[in-house]
């Protein structure tokens, strides 16, 4: 009796211990483990594990400023952006902050008012990150960024030109192109003389840039000056031939407001000794020669252009016009249907 009253006794006390064994606290892990494994998390794109270790995180420790600037993070990622503000911005109550802890909450700050579509709160929190760090890339891409958002085009040449000389590299085009578009604002504001002044600016920034030749081609007709107007048209297609369609009516118009009708033959000649694949010019010079009633030549120009591209709906429509010019008899029906088939290929 004595026996089995032992064993239960035994029995009860592993029992027992074992009960305290399996439930006794687990050990914490150190806060720094649990961000390590949240940064892991959130590397991996597990945002939910990586938010439940570092609320473990600002749990065990309420400094852990990183800690809580990446709940900020991950909540305006999933689109809670006023959560993400709310912790970014206690965290600038915090006494003693370290410049580059500072920098981190602004531009954290930053990003959550442009996400929000508070851009001047987004600029003024970026321009306090610039405040502490004149070369950081990140604020000068990003107050780049606003600058052209609120068309603010010589602050965006600015820090165009900052984060140029941060990164080794040379973009005039770009400097040319936010003095081109801060003419532009001038010329509809009234200022013209202004806009001229910056378009050439422009042009000195960037030589081979086509687009302020453009407009000051406009410019220049409204102002009645035909020759320059063409003269910066012509050096407008020259570096974009590509956009040739944009200009050339507004030349052969300045040429005939002139009275310089036969200019215009010169002119598209000109343009086809520098480009010879500037199938426009070659279609607009066969089609004046045809006005002028030089058949013979405006078919040849078109002809040869055949053999280069014979798939060119323009081309073939000239083919057709000729076709059509030098007989009475022809029927067009069966090149209409060609004409349709290559109007579907390049629709």
């Amino acid at each position: 009796m004595n026996t089995y009253l032992f064993l239960i006794l035994i029995l009860i006390s592993l029992v027992f211990f074992g009960f305290l064994i399996f439930n006794r606290p687990k050990k914490q892990q150190p806060p720094e483990s649990l961000y390590t494994k949240a940064l892991s998390a959130i590397i991996q794109g597990d945002k939910k594990i990586a938010i439940k270790h570092l609320r473990d995180v600002v749990k065990q420790d309420t400094s852990h400023i990183d800690a809580y600037l990446q709940i900020g993070n991950i909540l305006r990622e999933e689109g809670n952006v006023e959560g993400a503000i709310k912790i970014h911005r206690s965290l600038t109550l915090r006494p003693n902050l370290s410049k580059d802890i500072q920098r981190q909450i602004h531009k954290s700050l930053a990003i959550d008012y442009f996400k929000l579509g508070n851009i001047s709160r987004a600029k003024e929190e970026a321009e306090l990150v610039l405040k502490i760090d004149r070369k950081n890339f990140w604020v000068n891409d990003f107050l780049l960024q606003i600058s052209e958002a609120k068309s603010d085009w010589k602050s965006a040449a600015q820090f165009s030109k900052t984060l140029q000389k941060l990164n080794s590299s040379k973009n005039p085009d770009q400097l040319s192109e936010y003095l081109v578009f801060e003419a532009m604002d001038r010329f509809k504001e009234g200022s013209r003389e202004e806009a001229i002044n910056l378009l050439k600016k422009a042009v000195k920034t960037s030589p081979k840039l086509a687009l302020p030749n453009k407009h000051l081609g406009d410019i220049m007709f409204e102002n009645n000056d035909l020759k320059n107007a063409i003269a910066h048209w012509e050096k407008f297609v020259h570096y974009a031939p590509e956009k040739s369609n944009e200009v050339f009516p507004k030349i052969e118009s300045a040429f005939f407001e002139l009275g310089e009708f036969e200019e215009v033959e010169k002119f598209y000649n000109r343009i086809l000794n520098q480009n010879p694949d500037n199938q426009l010019a070659l279609i607009n010079l066969a089609n004046h020669l045809y006005q002028k009633g030089e058949y013979l030549d405006a078919k040849s120009i078109v002809d040869d252009a055949f053999l280069k591209n014979q798939e060119s709906l323009t081309i073939n429509l000239m083919k057709l016009k000729f076709k059509l010019k030098t007989s009475d008899s022809v029927d067009p029906s069966k090149d209409i249907d060609e004409l349709l088939k290559l109007a579907k290929l390049s629709s």
